[in-house]
Protein backbone atom coordinates (compact mmCIF):
# COMPACT_ATOMS: atom_id res chain seq x y z
CA UNK A 1 0.00 0.00 0.00
CA UNK A 2 2.52 2.63 0.70
CA UNK A 3 4.31 1.40 -2.75
CA UNK A 4 1.23 2.61 -4.26
CA UNK A 5 0.87 5.61 -2.50
CA UNK A 6 4.38 6.92 -3.85
CA UNK A 7 3.25 5.82 -7.03
CA UNK A 8 0.47 8.04 -6.98
CA UNK A 9 1.92 11.06 -5.42
CA UNK A 10 4.59 11.08 -7.64
CA UNK A 11 2.35 10.68 -10.73
CA UNK A 12 0.52 13.66 -9.13
CA UNK A 13 3.64 15.76 -8.54
CA UNK A 14 4.48 15.11 -12.44
CA UNK A 15 0.88 16.08 -13.69
CA UNK A 16 0.85 19.18 -11.58
CA UNK A 17 4.68 19.77 -12.88
CA UNK A 18 3.59 19.89 -16.56
CA UNK A 19 0.43 22.00 -15.65
CA UNK A 20 2.49 24.69 -14.91
CA UNK A 21 5.16 24.80 -17.21
CA UNK A 22 2.59 24.44 -20.15
CA UNK A 23 0.67 27.26 -18.50
CA UNK A 24 3.03 29.37 -16.89
CA UNK A 25 4.57 30.24 -20.29
CA UNK A 26 3.95 32.20 -23.29
CA UNK A 27 6.46 30.18 -25.36
CA UNK A 28 9.37 32.71 -25.72
CA UNK A 29 11.02 32.61 -22.93
CA UNK A 30 8.93 35.34 -21.63
CA UNK A 31 12.03 38.11 -22.40
CA UNK A 32 10.47 39.46 -25.36
CA UNK A 33 14.28 40.33 -25.81
CA UNK A 34 14.53 39.65 -29.65
CA UNK A 35 14.34 43.12 -31.25
CA UNK A 36 12.10 44.34 -34.38
CA UNK A 37 13.83 46.16 -37.57
CA UNK A 38 12.65 49.78 -37.09
CA UNK A 39 13.70 51.10 -40.36
CA UNK A 40 14.94 50.10 -43.80
CA UNK A 41 18.02 48.12 -43.80
CA UNK A 42 18.69 48.37 -40.02
CA UNK A 43 18.60 44.63 -39.55
CA UNK A 44 21.69 42.61 -40.37
CA UNK A 45 19.53 39.93 -41.82
CA UNK A 46 17.58 42.55 -44.44
CA UNK A 47 18.42 40.77 -47.44
CA UNK A 48 16.26 39.71 -50.50
CA UNK A 49 14.15 36.90 -50.27
CA UNK A 50 15.05 35.97 -46.47
CA UNK A 51 12.07 35.68 -44.15
CA UNK A 52 7.95 34.94 -45.10
CA UNK A 53 7.13 38.72 -46.44
CA UNK A 54 4.18 39.79 -44.56
CA UNK A 55 3.32 43.45 -47.20
CA UNK A 56 4.49 45.97 -48.83
CA UNK A 57 5.58 49.10 -45.97
CA UNK A 58 3.19 51.25 -48.18
CA UNK A 59 -0.06 48.44 -46.69
CA UNK A 60 0.66 49.50 -43.03
CA UNK A 61 -0.55 53.06 -41.73
CA UNK A 62 1.43 55.23 -39.98
CA UNK A 63 0.11 55.64 -36.66
CA UNK A 64 -1.44 52.01 -37.12
CA UNK A 65 -0.51 48.94 -37.68
CA UNK A 66 -1.87 45.81 -39.45
CA UNK A 67 -2.61 42.06 -37.46
CA UNK A 68 -1.27 38.92 -39.89
CA UNK A 69 -3.24 35.99 -38.11
CA UNK A 70 -1.81 33.40 -40.34
CA UNK A 71 1.42 34.04 -39.05
CA UNK A 72 0.49 35.55 -34.81
CA UNK A 73 2.61 38.86 -35.56
CA UNK A 74 0.72 42.37 -35.93
CA UNK A 75 3.18 44.76 -37.49
CA UNK A 76 3.04 48.65 -36.89
CA UNK A 77 4.08 51.70 -37.72
CA UNK A 78 4.63 54.29 -35.28
CA UNK A 79 5.76 57.21 -37.55
CA UNK A 80 6.93 57.35 -40.91
CA UNK A 81 9.32 55.01 -41.83
CA UNK A 82 9.99 52.83 -37.86
CA UNK A 83 8.08 49.46 -38.57
CA UNK A 84 7.52 47.77 -35.38
CA UNK A 85 6.59 43.76 -34.71
CA UNK A 86 4.77 42.10 -32.25
CA UNK A 87 3.75 38.21 -31.53
CA UNK A 88 -0.38 39.19 -32.27
CA UNK A 89 -1.12 36.44 -29.39
CA UNK A 90 -2.36 38.22 -26.21
CA UNK A 91 0.01 37.76 -23.14
CA UNK A 92 -3.54 37.52 -21.04
CA UNK A 93 -5.71 34.54 -22.18
CA UNK A 94 -3.74 33.61 -25.63
CA UNK A 95 -6.56 35.03 -27.97
CA UNK A 96 -5.83 36.70 -30.70
CA UNK A 97 -5.36 40.46 -31.23
CA UNK A 98 -7.79 41.92 -33.85
CA UNK A 99 -7.24 45.55 -34.51
CA UNK A 100 -4.98 48.53 -34.52
CA UNK A 101 -6.63 51.08 -33.59
CA UNK A 102 -6.18 54.42 -31.63
CA UNK A 103 -2.72 53.96 -30.98
CA UNK A 104 -2.71 50.39 -29.80
CA UNK A 105 -3.15 46.58 -30.36
CA UNK A 106 -6.50 45.82 -29.54
CA UNK A 107 -7.80 42.12 -28.29
CA UNK A 108 -11.35 41.41 -28.59
CA UNK A 109 -11.22 38.54 -25.73
CA UNK A 110 -11.17 40.85 -22.77
CA UNK A 111 -10.56 44.33 -23.50
CA UNK A 112 -6.67 44.08 -23.22
CA UNK A 113 -4.93 47.03 -25.10
CA UNK A 114 -1.09 47.18 -26.08
CA UNK A 115 0.77 50.30 -27.07
CA UNK A 116 1.29 50.00 -30.77
CA UNK A 117 4.73 51.60 -30.60
CA UNK A 118 6.42 48.87 -27.54
CA UNK A 119 3.66 46.86 -26.63
CA UNK A 120 3.50 48.06 -23.45
CA UNK A 121 0.18 47.24 -21.57
CA UNK A 122 -1.97 50.21 -21.95
CA UNK A 123 -5.09 48.72 -20.78
CA UNK A 124 -5.68 45.11 -18.82
CA UNK A 125 -6.47 42.85 -17.60
CA UNK A 126 -3.16 41.46 -19.88
CA UNK A 127 -0.02 42.22 -17.42
CA UNK A 128 2.61 41.32 -19.76
CA UNK A 129 3.54 43.10 -23.06
CA UNK A 130 3.35 41.47 -26.39
CA UNK A 131 6.84 40.21 -27.07
CA UNK A 132 8.90 41.56 -29.92
CA UNK A 133 8.83 39.88 -33.49
CA UNK A 134 12.11 40.21 -35.32
CA UNK A 135 11.39 41.78 -38.87
CA UNK A 136 13.20 43.07 -41.81
CA UNK A 137 12.13 45.62 -43.96
CA UNK A 138 13.94 46.18 -47.27
CA UNK A 139 13.34 47.61 -50.54
CA UNK A 140 9.72 48.38 -49.72
CA UNK A 141 8.78 44.74 -48.53
CA UNK A 142 8.62 43.69 -44.84
CA UNK A 143 9.73 40.10 -44.03
CA UNK A 144 9.57 37.94 -40.59
CA UNK A 145 12.61 36.92 -39.91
Amino acid sequence: MNARRRTVLAAGAAGAAALVTGCGSDGDGGGGGETAATSPGTSPDASPGGGQQLAPTGDIPVGGGTVFKEQKVVVTQPEEGEFKAFSAVCTHANCLVSTVSDGTINCPCHGSKFSLTDAAVEAGPATRPLPAERITVTDGEIRLG
